[in-house]
């Protein structure tokens, strides 16, 4: 099935996984918007995906915005008509903190970038999915929305429990419009998420294999198959799933 003139939308896609994921929907046939925060990154992204052959291009805004979310998704809309995929890919760890001496700041700005960012976008994309080929959204949750997360990252696990629900609580609220919403939950992939740990703990690092079944840690490239697989008319059959990517980590060996 050819996906020529359909559109893709993947925020936070100047790097990492959401690279790849832009990438790999691009190889697919999708016109891909990516979103960012670094406008430089993003036109570089943009240039070696049109290089490829891929019709690509960047809106650069913050996706904990309800204002530059809401105007930046409009336009991108309004532009191509349409969306068919919404990739709500931007998050992350926002850094650690223990809740008593959290600030209120530090709590809002996490459930901001995990959360509101899913709500903001996803509400701004709901009239152009209407209007999109086998529709669908997709998120990224977390271990951490199961087990609460590792030491100070108790408000990012709250964070991606909350796209958990908020991934099955649109899937009902969109079926409807044959509209499906689905998420991800990566295990430990190699990416800049863990350049700090991999540059300073080496051995911490390559130790964390030792605790995934398949002995290896994920690559970007193994989430994107995955998001394409959820994009693609071979998925039309599903909706509020989350699908583990990492390895059996999730069991513990």
């Amino acid at each position: 099935m050819s996906n020529k003139g359909k559109v893709a939308v993947v925020t936070g896609a100047t790097g990492g996984i959401g690279f790849e994921v832009a990438k790999r929907l691009g190889q697919d046939g999708y016109t891909v918007v990516l979103n960012g925060i670094e406008d430089e990154a993003g036109a570089d992204r943009v240039k070696q995906l049109t290089d490829e052959g891929i019709t690509a291009e960047y809106y650069g805004f913050d996706v904990t915005s309800d204002e530059a979310v809401t105007s930046n998704i409009k336009a991108i809309g309004d532009k191509y008509g349409r969306i068919d995929v919404l990739v709500n890919n931007a998050g992350g760890l926002g850094g650690r903190s223990r809740f008593e001496e959290m600030t209120t700041d530090f709590y809002r700005f996490v459930m901001a970038l995990n959360l509101d960012s899913v709500f903001f976008a996803s509400r701004a994309a709901i009239p152009y999915l209407k209007n999109g080929e086998h529709p669908s959204i997709i998120n990224y949750t977390s271990n951490a929305g199961w087990t609460a997360g590792g030491p100070g990252a108790g408000i990012y696990g709250t964070s991606k429990a909350g796209v958990h629900a908020i991934t099955r609580a649109l899937a009902k609220d969109l079926a409807e419009y044959g509209i499906r919403v689905n998420a991800v939950s990566p295990g430990t992939i190699d990416t800049p998420f863990h350049a700090q740990i991999k540059a300073t703990k080496p051995e911490v690092f390559a130790s964390w294999a030792n605790n995934i079944m398949l002995g290896r840690l994920g690559q970007p490239e193994d989430v994107a198959g995955v998001i394409s697989f959820l994009a693609s008319k071979d998925a039309a059959f599903i909706t509020a799933e989350t699908i583990q990517i990492g390895g059996g980590q999730a069991l513990g060996i």
